[in-house]
């Protein structure tokens, strides 16, 4: 079964399903500047646009283009900006 997710007032939108690997979501983000929250380990990987990102404890940003992939820790924060829409998947481990 599908689940769609809206976050900051829709500008970021999403469907969770299930994969082999576990729980996944393709989404994407209008351009902006957005702070993420986890529960579990991320591993985001940006299929179309650039977002740059910095991840917790770190004082710089980095983009991350088309098929690049970053993974972001359980239970913490993460800041993430796209200057167009940007979308991505992202893998729940």
């Amino acid at each position: 079964m599908l689940k769609t997710n809206e976050y900051f007032d829709g500008k970021v939108k999403s469907i969770a399903f299930e994969t082999e690997n576990g729980s996944a979501t393709i989404g994407v983000m209008a351009a902006g500047e957005y702070e993420f929250e986890t529960s579990t380990v991320e591993h985001m990987t940006v299929t179309s646009g650039n977002m740059d990102v910095q991840l917790p404890e770190e004082n710089s940003w980095n983009t991350y283009k088309p098929f690049e992939t970053f993974i972001v820790g359980k239970d913490v924060s993460f800041k993430v900006k796209v200057t167009a829409d940007t979308s991505y998947r992202c893998l729940y481990k």
